[in-house]
């Protein structure tokens, strides 16, 4: 992000960063950023993907330690609405770097920096919960950041480069200086401060000698995310005499020979028309490099913003501040986008521009696991776009970032709705076609806790599209995960005043056991549901939420369910795990229930073969008649004894892996 090098270089000259006591103060927030660094600082395990109460709880901590010094946190998540796409090289860059992480991740190496799936949910989440104000920046956030910093006379935290570049009043604090963790804090006390590192312009201009108006220029000669001279034919004339100097040592020489260079020139202007003298351009358009400097130098130029309004009066950015390219958002979904209550990446399907899939740790030898949810985005196309609409797609094709053409669908409860007045559709319309999309009934979620029908659902419909076709252990450990994840929340609603359950002792217990490579098969079928869940999350939210939106945190701990698999295929049973706690033994029972409807269907039929073991797993005898399913494995059950139920159990349990699939 920003200027690459341009930290370390800062970094290397230490009188431009200077010692400062943080307290006392509004700050404005780079949200992606800081959850970024939240997440690789909470020392979470990456390779099973999905331990988000630890980072829930590294959150939680972060914001008290500001509270507790007087500072008041304003957050801006980036939505990256970019309309002329010169950052979606950059994203493609990244994307394929993060598909080389999650491979490197999968084969047990170490690798840091690739987020889970729900991490942003579950930090807009864990944000409401504790009343800190934030927005969602419905296109490039930076300027929005700059431009509030500005207004309020107050700093910005990020860990963002390009925030040296901003002429910001009160400074840039560098998030990898801020110690938040060694707050000076002695009960509540308006002495109490965060020591970290503070940056202005005027410091790192005297440290460099340049005029301050000719830093827009050097960061945009230097190369950012929106313009880089080199990759557009213009190399810079001195790079050529650095080419035998390692990384580090040629970022250094080349910023100081930079910056040598602009110390002779006064204004901007000046400088741009003696650029020519810089660059070698041979065939290629001088005009052309002229131009990409000048919009490069305009993206640090701070203008009025929009997101003050939101955060003083809750109110939605005028239409008329925004850019042209937004007029394609309906006006109902101005305010919910920027609240954080509509996925953002709904501006690039509007705008038919391209969308890059999320990366995971997974089995890259098979199809990646967000085509199992690509029914449920067809849907959300086709909600946006009208059906028989196209939307190009990037994900990865074992370790290579394609793109493929996804066609935009409607279900049939969705034919006559319009997204203009989707807001106004009636509450069982749209919980139609939300489960209509997920092939579950609504009956399918009685008797299930509102907040896990979502889920549950999710759950059901990862059944039937999972491929290879997840095992009944993979099904078992899923659900018991979901079931330690209520109990948590349940405890932490009460601030742990009650006595902890032997379920989560139990539980607990396994979580704290070496962590194992993964194993991908196991991986790859979590993948499946995540991306499943992720997607439903998306679409349940455009639908203006027919289901409750579950507590992300709580649905699914990778270094669990992962142990779980384990145990569960070595013979251990869901009974003996949740044992002496009858609710948790009825939730359980509930959710693989609801299951049930798939594992009896002729139309069905990927789990034809799981009926069996799902029957004798029933906590009560029922009878079921499957007489008439192609594979055979109907069966009666009639009352029989423990010692045989379980006989019989492991009798299909291993029919069942055993068998080509």
């Amino acid at each position: 992000m920003g200027v690459l090098g341009l930290t370390s270089f800062i970094g290397d000259h230490g009188a431009i960063l200077t010692d400062y006591r943080f307290r006392n103060s509004k700050v404005v927030i780079d949200g992606c950023n800081i959850y970024h660094s939240l997440y690789l600082t909470s020392c979470v395990d990456q390779q099973h993907a999905g331990d988000y109460d630890v980072f829930e709880d590294q959150v939680c901590k972060f914001f008290k330690a500001l509270r507790d010094c007087g500072i008041e946190p304003y957050v801006i998540i980036d939505g990256g609405s970019d309309f002329s796409d010169k950052k979606f090289e950059t994203l493609r860059q990244r994307a394929q770097s993060r598909i080389n992480q999650a491979k490197n991740l999968s084969m047990g190496l170490r690798e840091r920096g690739l987020l889970p799936v729900f991490i942003k949910q579950v930090f807009k989440q864990v944000l409401s919960s504790l009343k800190v104000p934030f927005a969602h920046c419905i296109f490039e956030a930076d300027q929005e950041i700059a431009s509030l910093a500005q207004r309020w006379k107050c700093p910005v935290l990020s860990n963002d480069s390009d925030f040296y570049i901003f002429a910001i009043q009160a400074g840039f604090l560098p998030m990898s200086h801020f110690q938040w963790q060694n707050a000076s804090v002695q009960g509540w006390s308006p002495q109490n401060y965060i020591p970290c590192k503070r940056y202005t312009t005027t410091s790192f201009c005297r440290q460099v000698n340049i005029n301050r108006q000719l830093l827009p220029v050097f960061a945009a000669i230097a190369g950012n995310d929106y313009v880089n001279l080199v990759k557009m034919g213009f190399p810079i004339k001195f790079e050529d005499s650095l080419s035998m100097e390692s990384n580090w040592k040629r970022g250094v020489v080349f910023f100081n020979k930079l910056l040598k260079w602009l110390a002779s020139f006064q204004e901007k202007q000046e400088a741009l028309d003696n650029v020519h003298l810089l660059i070698g351009h041979g065939e290629n358009n001088m005009d052309a490099a002229l131009q990409a400097l000048s919009q490069g130098i305009e993206t640090y130029q701070i203008q009025p913003g929009c997101l003050e309004c939101f955060f003083n009066d809750g109110e939605a950015p005028d239409p008329g501040l925004l850019p042209n390219h937004l007029s394609v958002l309906p006006d109902w979904t101005l305010l919910p986008l920027t609240n954080g209550t509509l996925p953002p990446y709904m501006i690039y399907i509007l705008q038919r521009r391209p969308v890059i899939q999320g990366i995971q740790v997974e089995d890259h030898s098979l199809p990646s696991g967000n085509n199992t949810s690509r029914p449920i985005r067809q849907v959300f196309y086709g909600l946006l776009l009208g059906e028989g609409r196209e939307v190009e797609e990037y994900d990865r094709e074992e370790t290579n970032l394609t793109s493929s053409k996804v066609n935009a669908i409607l279900p049939s409860a969705a034919q006559q709705l319009q997204l203009d007045t989707l807001d106004q559709t009636p509450y069982f319309e749209r919980r139609e076609v939300f489960l209509e999309t997920l092939g579950v009934s609504q009956s399918t979620l009685n008797g299930l806790p509102l907040h896990l029908g979502l889920p549950v659902a999710v759950t059901y419909y990862w059944l039937r599209h999972a491929h290879p076709r997840p095992d009944l252990p993979l099904l078992q450990a899923l659900l018991l995960g979901l079931v330690y994840g209520e109990l948590c929340r349940q405890r932490k609603s009460q601030r742990g005043f009650i006595e902890e359950e032997p379920v989560l002792e139990r539980m607990r217990g396994l979580i704290q056991r070496r962590a194992m490579s993964p194993d991908l098969g196991v991986v790859h079928a979590y993948s499946q549901w995540k991306r499943c869940m992720r997607d439903c999350l998306d679409l349940n939210q455009l639908l203006c939420f027919p289901l409750p939106e579950p507590q992300c945190a709580w649905l699914y701990k990778g270094t669990l369910v992962h142990q779980l698999v384990g145990q569960l295929r070595r013979g251990v049973t869901p009974d003996s795990l949740l044992m002496e706690d009858p609710s948790s033994g009825q939730l359980y029972k509930a959710m693989l229930d609801a299951m049930r409807p798939y594992s009896t269907s002729r139309k069905l039929r990927p789990l034809d073969n799981l009926t069996a073991p799902l029957q004798i797993l029933s906590l009560e005898d029922e009878e079921f008649d499957d007489d008439d399913d192609d594979d055979g494995v109907g069966c009666t059950e009639v009352p029989m004894s423990r010692h045989k139920r379980k006989e019989r159990f492991n009798k299909a349990l291993l029919s069942y892996r055993y068998r080509d699939h």
